[in-house]
């Protein structure tokens, strides 16, 4: 009798519900494919990593080479392996992606004239806020420490008021 009553469990639809998503979810970490490269050297090995690693994939929103599946990526990966293979240095490969896809292709953008605002835009504005928060705070000191000079009709009315109310 108990062998029934699991047996019966499973008809329910929220057990169902859950038994399907597991196998949904389990999916695409069974169909990732994993590139296999072969290199001569483990230093051509470490520089293949350290490129991929540091190229963002064209096709994808903030991944890089190693970390996506797209075919660009792929095809980007290959490519890489090839010209390591030939003996190119890390910069020539670097700067073939640089033409063929431009400053996108690298997370941490070349210091150059284009880029000078990516790298120098925030300090700027940090300056110039802390500069207003600095300037506005003073100024607030300076209104705050001078009290207004009454002149003597004004001094009159204001103990003629106290008067009244005290």
């Amino acid at each position: 009798m108990p062998f029934t009553t699991s047996f019966n469990s499973l008809r329910t639809p929220a057990l169902w519900i859950l038994m399907l998503s597991a196998f949904v979810s389990a999916g695409p970490a069974v169909h990732a494919q994993v590139d296999t490269f072969e290199f001569q050297t483990v230093e051509q090995q470490q520089r293949f990593r350290q490129l991929s690693d540091e190229l963002r994939c064209p096709m994808c929103q903030n991944t890089n080479l190693t970390g996506s599946s797209g075919g660009v990526a792929e095809d980007l990966r290959r490519e890489i392996h090839r010209m390591i293979l030939e003996g190119m240095t890390n910069s020539e490969i670097e700067q073939f992606m640089f033409e063929r896809y431009g400053e996108f292709i690298f997370y941490k953008p070349r210091l150059r004239m284009e880029t000078l605002f990516l790298w120098f835009g925030p300090l700027i504005f940090l300056l110039i806020g802390g500069a207003a928060a600095i300037a506005v705070s003073r100024k607030a000191g300076q209104t705050a420490q001078k009290s207004p000079e009454l002149d003597h009709a004004q001094r009159e009315k204001l103990q003629a008021l106290l008067k009244a109310k005290g």
